[in-house]
């Protein structure tokens, strides 16, 4: 095994908070869906795919780097939501979290000395960067736009093609 068991413990965990970063995007989806917000909610279905992806590449590195497999228990996500702001900024404040557990998975590499795992790693450093600019592009529109003016954000969205990516190009490796 190439890793050590304290980063297959965390890179385990990390499995769990990806699969639960997808099922909380699922809900925020669902929210904007049943508000007949459709650019909005494709955006978030496509978060939704993107974390599980995620969760999967974490998978296929414990199990290609000879680790052993413990998917962790995953709340349930928070489904209800006072307003469209309040839906992003949650996503906002995950991709916040998000970074600091895959910054603490690096510190734990390197920890280790283990370059294999930290070079694996270093992509998920550069996609944080990418979510994090990305929602508080987002959020910011929302501010700005307010409930009454969510079909500007939907417009702009959709006229720039960026529903699976607000204000950057989606590099989907």
């Amino acid at each position: 095994m190439l890793l050590s068991a304290a980063l297959n413990d965390a890179l385990n965990q990390q499995v769990g908070n990806e699969f639960g970063a997808s099922l909380q995007y699922v809900a925020i989806a669902a929210y904007f869906d049943s508000d007949n917000l459709p650019v909005l909610a494709r955006h978030f279905y496509t978060q939704a795919t993107e974390e599980r992806d995620h969760a999967m590449r974490f998978v296929k590195f414990i199990m290609d780097a000879g680790g052993r497999l413990e998917i962790p228990a995953i709340p349930a996500p928070r489904s209800d939501f006072s307003s469209a702001q309040e839906a992003v900024q949650l996503s906002l404040d995950w991709e916040r979290t998000v970074t600091q557990q895959v910054n603490a998975l690096v510190d734990r590499a390197i920890k280790d000395n283990d370059h294999i795992s930290r070079n694996f790693l270093e992509w998920f450093v550069n996609e944080q960067l990418e979510e994090m600019a990305s929602m508080e592009t987002l959020l910011g529109m929302v501010r700005r736009a307010g409930d009454a003016g969510l079909l500007l954000v939907e417009s702009y969205l959709a006229r720039e093609g960026r529903s699976a990516s607000v204000g950057v190009e989606n590099e989907n490796t």
